[in-house]
């Protein structure tokens, strides 16, 4: 028991990392870890990933906030949205069956993985208001919100790419802001599934310090990483984990055979289609003259 809980210990670091680097993959680690390492049930696996990612978030926050790389109007009104559909999540998924919201904890988490490869498409020449429209924020953060209560994913690495399209801010505003909302909707998802689930307080405690730990570490190595390198890593091993947690949903006779890896085979090889498709269309217009009248 003690050397389990000092490798999910040591595991729960990487959980800081992340969101002390990429402003989210919290739970995306931390669901998987929990149930497989961990090994808890999954509404407890991820009752207490929202806990540990709500601590972590909310300690992650101050240097941001030290630095100004917060938009506080913006993230609380977004916050505020995302704790009300989190909270709605967290008790709708007492009625879904622990398989189906692994199979879409799985499916998020490859979701996430191709927009982690393919990376974003900048427009530095969009101007970047003061704060974000608040009917869009509001929207955004309620469905945001729903799919991070309803399986426990979603948080920095959907809050992220909304702030950066939806405004233009850049990484480290987007970033510092998404923090502020993970930390909002995933204490609001956690109190959705305190109602029905129960939470092992010793171990949630042991996860959160070391993934708070991890944390600063990861603010640390910021900016002495390549971002790209960082992130197209980041989303094949999310790519992996999620195929993984795909085929522990297949029947057992599937998975002893080679149905189970076919699948898996399958999932890795579309995503590396679209990852290549992508390069070949970013080598073909870099350097492309482009009209006067469309600079």
């Amino acid at each position: 028991m003690t050397g389990g809980l000092a490798l999910t210990a040591g595991l729960a670091l990487l959980i800081g990392v992340s969101l002390g680097l990429l402003g989210g993959g919290g739970s995306i680690l931390a669901v998987p870890l929990l149930v497989y390492v961990a090994d808890l049930p999954v509404r407890e696996a991820i009752a207490t990933s929202l806990l540990v990612v709500g601590v972590t978030s909310a300690v992650g926050v101050l240097p941001h906030a030290r630095a100004g790389h917060i938009r506080w109007r913006t993230g609380l009104l977004f916050g505020v949205a995302g704790m009300a559909g989190a909270y709605a999540g967290g008790r709708l998924a007492v009625f879904v069956p622990a398989g189906l919201l692994l199979t879409g904890f799985a499916l998020m988490m490859l979701a996430t993985a191709a927009a982690m490869i393919r990376g974003r498409r900048g427009n530095p020449g969009r101007p970047v208001p003061p704060e974000l429209p608040v009917f869009r924020v509001v929207l955004d953060g309620v469905v945001v919100g729903l799919v991070t209560g309803l399986v426990g994913a979603g948080g920095g690495f959907l809050v992220v790419p909304a702030l950066a399209l939806l405004g233009g801010l850049s990484m480290p505003v987007a970033v510092g802001t998404s923090l502020v909302v993970i930390a909002m909707k995933s204490l609001a998802g956690l109190a959705g599934y305190l109602s029905d689930v129960s939470v092992n307080w010793t171990l949630a405690a042991v996860v959160a310090a070391a993934a708070v730990v991890g944390s600063l570490l990861g603010g640390r190595l910021t900016g002495r990483i390549p971002e790209d390198l960082l992130r197209r890593a980041f989303g094949w091993f999310v790519v992996l984990m999620g195929g993984f947690v795909l085929v522990q949903q297949l029947p057992e006779a599937a998975r002893v055979r080679p149905l189970g890896w076919v699948a898996l085979g399958l999932v890795l090889a579309v995503a590396a289609g679209g990852t290549v498709r992508h390069r070949r269309r970013g080598r073909h217009t870099t350097g492309r003259t482009v009209p006067a009248a469309h600079r």
